[in-house]
């Protein structure tokens, strides 16, 4: 009973604490304007660099 006390006033305590901080508050939300690609930009630098997916649990006894 008395573990239960200690974690009670651990609890409150821990309330108390986070609640005498301030929540921020944000006048105005400023997102960054997303870059654009130009359209014949491919994503890999090399055309053979293409990632392979295998199975890996493949001749396994599982």
């Amino acid at each position: 009973m008395a573990e239960d006390d200690l974690l009670s006033q651990m609890l409150n305590a821990w309330r108390d604490d986070i609640e005498s901080v301030p929540f921020p508050q944000f006048s105005e939300l400023l997102i960054p304007r997303q870059q654009v690609r130009p359209r014949g930009a491919s994503r890999c630098s090399r055309p053979g660099s293409v990632a392979r997916v295998t199975n890996a649990t493949r001749g396994t006894d599982a």
